[in-house]
């Protein structure tokens, strides 16, 4: 790929490859096919291989940032582009194009809104090929720039209920991206972002080049797959990211709670092991007879057993019937940021579990 229109079909199939490699993040199916099918019918967006650019090119992030379980969420096709006006106000770049800021159901098409309203293109160079967390996990290294300035801008909320806003912060890394995830519990639970132009050909080292097109290749092969039942979803899944199904079960226990923007809490399964796993928006740990059998960035993903569809840390009830796929990290298109030891620290903080020596 160098080129591609995107269409509705390749709308749908990174919607449902992304929502497998959302490993429980990364927002849910719904919104992504209402995005990315609004994105095509708006205009003409297209998907770029970053080989089409020069090292100097410049790319900015499209994001979400929030808790996807918050109540009072609330988020408008328009928020997305207004953000990306903030960001161009405040420094005025010549965009080359957007890059989604991750893979997941919805956030592997953030910019694509903005890419149909704005005639630029969507790079297949997201930040990672897999759902995480945490802006600095998205930042793809680049608080480790001695004097690095990031800037991120953020719109959303209810104006009806007065929770709308619109931020801009510039500053250290984990200075803007606390003060985006506090904007994100003012609105209600989520806002729209735009952060941190750079060169392609930082992003050609840091990034996760490719990614996209994986999601929309995992994609097409479900939505081929669908008819003929949840097993043969299930199989095409662990075929094409070359994983397995670790266990199968009953939920037994949800524990989620929406803390400083953020989804956390712990998950039991009871079937043919004793499962437990963590999560943070994302699920970070797998483990059974106290022994650890995943752990973040490797990719841990809740498949129903009923149409072997992923389902979301948000959206987990207790007694569904599910699968925990398992696909080790070097399978996966890793950006920097979630390789990197203090993004680990800041995971195993909040689940309160071991990341970085299980």
């Amino acid at each position: 790929m160098s080129k591609i229109k995107l269409t509705e079909d390749l709308a749908e199939a990174a919607v449902y490859g992304g929502a497998v490699l959302g490993g429980g993040g990364g927002g849910n199916i719904t919104d992504g096919l209402n995005r990315a099918k609004l994105a095509v019918q708006w205009g003409n967006p297209v998907l770029v291989s970053i080989d089409e650019f020069d090292d100097d090119a410049i790319l900015a992030t499209a994001s979400v940032v929030g808790a996807p379980a918050a109540k009072e969420r609330f988020l408008r096709p328009k928020d997305h582009i207004r953000a990306l006006e903030l960001l161009l106000d405040t420094r005025p770049y010549e965009l080359s194009g957007i890059i989604a800021n991750e893979n997941g159901a919805s956030s592997g098409i953030n910019g694509w809104l903005q890419a149909a309203a704005m005639d630029l293109p969507v790079v297949d160079a997201p930040c990672n090929g897999r759902a995480h967390p945490s802006g600095l996990m998205g930042a793809m290294g680049i608080n480790r720039l001695e004097g690095y300035l990031s800037i991120q801008t953020a719109a959303g909320g209810n104006p009806a209920t007065g929770r709308y806003l619109e931020v801009i912060a510039e500053g250290r890394l984990e200075t803007t991206a606390n003060m985006i995830r506090y904007a994100s519990v003012q609105a209600g639970g989520m806002v729209a972002v735009a952060r941190d132009p750079l060169d392609v050909g930082y992003l050609r080292k840091h990034a996760a080049p490719g990614a996209t097109g994986q999601a929309i290749r995992l994609g097409r092969q479900i939505i081929s797959t669908m008819e003929k039942g949840a097993e043969a979803v299930m199989d095409v899944i662990v075929s094409e990211l070359k994983g397995k199904i670790a266990c199968r079960g009953r939920i037994t226990r949800v524990k989620l709670e929406t803390v400083g923007g953020y989804d956390v809490g712990l998950v039991k399964i009871e079937g043919d092991k004793r499962a437990e796993i963590s999560f943070w928006n994302e699920f970070m740990t797998l483990e059974w007879d106290g022994k650890r059998h995943a752990t973040f960035p490797d990719l841990i993903t809740f498949l129903s057993l009923e149409s072997g569809l992923p389902v979301s840390s948000a959206e987990i009830k207790e007694d569904q019937e599910i699968g925990v796929l398992v696909v080790d990290r070097k399978n996966l298109i890793l950006g920097e940021g979630v390789r990197i030891e203090e993004a680990l620290k800041e995971a195993e903080f909040a689940v309160g579990k071991p990341l970085i020596n299980p």
